[in-house]
């Protein structure tokens, strides 16, 4: 009961081997993580810009007189 099986060990290397394996996977994966959050947050700030105050202008259809109007 005290000692570790081999499942132990197995699972120890695993970890071991994804930890400290290769070239730097570790810090491969946070890097593509911190990516993400970058882009949900630039995401975020377009949102914000694309619903900020208008300025005076109505998003809504114009009527033909108002084209009519701009168009002088």
């Amino acid at each position: 009961m005290g000692s570790f099986s081999i499942w132990h060990w197995a699972i120890v290397a695993v970890i071991v081997v994804v930890l400290f394996g290769g070239r730097g996977k570790l810090s491969n994966i946070m890097g593509d993580a911190a990516k993400g959050i970058r882009a949900f947050k630039d995401g975020l700030k377009d949102e914000e810009k694309k619903d900020g105050p208008h300025d005076g202008v109505s998003s809504l259809p114009r009527t033909d007189a108002e084209k009519e109007e701009l168009k002088r």
